[in-house]
């Protein structure tokens, strides 16, 4: 099963990101998307899937707490 992360973009240089995910700094590829500093992305294999909606940030908040919960992290 592959998973996506959610984290917030620190800042973006080309086509290169800054994300933070729960405070491990990651660079990840954002040539599919458009994206600024402050927004929530989904993050599969080192590529920016997405801009998150806020409802849709929220979410996955939500889940990952639940997958900490139970120990899948």
């Amino acid at each position: 099963m592959c998973v996506a992360a959610e984290g917030t973009v620190l800042s973006v240089e080309g086509r290169d990101a800054v994300v933070d995910f729960h405070g491990n700094e990651v660079t990840a590829k954002c040539g599919l998307v458009q994206l600024k500093p402050g927004d929530h992305v989904l993050v599969h294999a080192g590529c920016i899937l997405q801009v998150l909606s806020q409802r849709e940030q929220n979410e996955m908040t939500d889940l990952s707490a639940i997958f900490a919960e139970v120990g899948a992290y």
